[in-house]
């Protein structure tokens, strides 16, 4: 049986399963649970796979010693974007989402915080969903990104593709990048980022210095540069230090998460404003998840984790997509609205 056989099977018997395919890789890791349990990490010590919720509370863990391992080369072609579709625009979400945004810019000017991370989930309702095909074209699609389907009774079916690290650990040497601020990728325009997105960009690694001071040592920061995720670009600063011989692993992922990308900041301010104002439960949506204290591939001791950001949920006839921005207070409205539309057509274009 092969890697994709087993996905099929795996989903039939609706038995937990990850699988995924790190960036520029040309193998496909599984990881298929052979029962229905569900298993948690509280201290990040285990091995296996973590499926974390943006909210903390949440972290589900596929183990290693519960697993079959499975590691696939996969052929990747590439496959006509059907960028002529036309997907309609909910006029009611716009308004919502744009009262959302006002309402965050507002609080800004009364100094709650000074960057807060908004979102909203879109709803379609779609028929006779292949996850095999769908994964598939996450992949084609997207063979830099950090693609993935994670499948467990208890949390659904999520897929999703996206470059956003939380966190690399091989040895001593640590890693982690601040990525923030979006526009939409066009061949014949010269890239020119606002100070909007130059700003929204600066406090993300302004936060991850300051707080990883602690933990992590010799700490190096790159200037930023502009990375290609789809049809969407993104600003991208790198940094990297070694690890503190005292540091703990669950430490440095709650200095982390929830990020200023994901979250805003200051932290707890901006996450009260989320819970209180977005209307909706994030989920599993700007969680993380990855490989924990285990390559499957060269079966070191690693870790490398990503932010769940470009992602879907899959129920009964219906497809949940996620997208939100950075608010700052030069913040436009409608402009925030359109990058959300970006980021959900991102998704929509695999599966239609």
């Amino acid at each position: 049986m092969d890697l994709f056989d087993k996905i099929e099977s795996h989903y039939q018997k609706k038995t937990p399963f990850v699988v995924y395919n790190k960036p520029d890789k040309k193998e496909v890791i599984g990881l298929f649970q052979n029962d229905n349990c569900i298993y948690r990490t509280a201290d990040f010590n285990e091995k296996g796979f973590v499926f974390a919720s943006f909210d903390g509370k949440n972290n589900v863990l596929i183990p290693e010693e519960k697993a079959a391992i499975f590691i696939e080369t996969f052929n990747f072609s590439t496959i006509q974007k059907q960028d002529n579709i036309v997907f309609q625009e909910d006029d009611g979400a716009k308004s919502n989402h744009k009262i959302l945004v006002q309402k965050g810019i507002d609080a800004i000017h009364n100094q709650l915080f000074n960057k807060v991370v908004l979102s909203r989930k879109e709803t379609i309702s779609y028929l006779n969903f292949d996850l095999i095909e769908t994964f598939e074209n996450l992949l084609n699609q997207y063979p830099s990104a950090f693609t993935y389907c994670f499948f467990h009774p208890q949390t659904g079916l999520w897929m999703g593709a996206f470059s956003e690290q939380l966190l690399k650990i091989d040895g001593a040497v640590f890693s982690t990048m601040s990525l923030a601020g979006t526009q939409k990728f066009d061949d014949a325009k010269e890239i020119i980022w606002q100070k909007k997105e130059q700003d929204e960009q600066q406090i993300v690694t302004n936060y991850l210095v300051k707080e990883l001071n602690t933990a992590i040592n010799n700490l190096e920061v790159s200037s930023p540069y502009t990375i290609k995720a789809g049809n969407l670009l993104h600003l991208k600063t790198d940094v990297i230090g070694s690890l503190n011989e005292n540091h703990k692993l669950k430490n440095i992922i709650q200095i982390l998460h929830p990020t200023p990308a994901v979250c805003g900041f200051p932290k707890e301010s901006a996450k009260k404003f989320i819970h209180e104002n977005e209307n909706y439960n994030r989920e599993f949506y700007a969680g993380f998840l990855g490989e924990l204290n285990k390559d499957f591939d060269t079966n070191e001791n690693k870790t490398d984790l990503f932010v769940n950001l470009r992602c879907m949920k899959i129920e009964a006839n219906t497809i949940n997509f996620y997208a939100g921005g950075g608010i700052t207070k030069d913040s436009i409205p409608e402009k925030e609205w359109e990058e959300t539309v970006n980021k959900t057509n991102t998704m929509k274009s695999c599966i239609l």
